[in-house]
């Protein structure tokens, strides 16, 4: 059982790591608080529109697959052991 958690520890230190560098590679917003009124710029454009597509949505996909994964560790390593 050790070992395993061993394993376990490891693997939940580098999805945190990796985590965190994908958070700071991704671009900020730049709406600020004006979001949160509704005074932000709606503007459609192509890059918009096709956000999924882009290396930014796979960071935002890769980034939430990570999230889960960072969860599902946390669990198991605070129940199981």
């Amino acid at each position: 059982m050790g070992a395993l958690r061993t394993i376990l520890t490891i693997l939940f230190a580098a999805d945190c790591v990796v985590m965190i560098v994908l958070i700071l590679m991704q671009h900020g917003k730049n709406e600020g608080l004006g979001a949160l009124a509704g005074m932000s710029m709606n503007t459609d454009t192509y890059w918009s529109k096709n956000k999924g597509r882009s290396e930014e949505g796979r960071l935002i996909r890769l980034t939430r697959i990570l999230a889960i994964v960072f969860i599902a560790l946390a669990i198991i390593l605070n129940m199981s052991f």
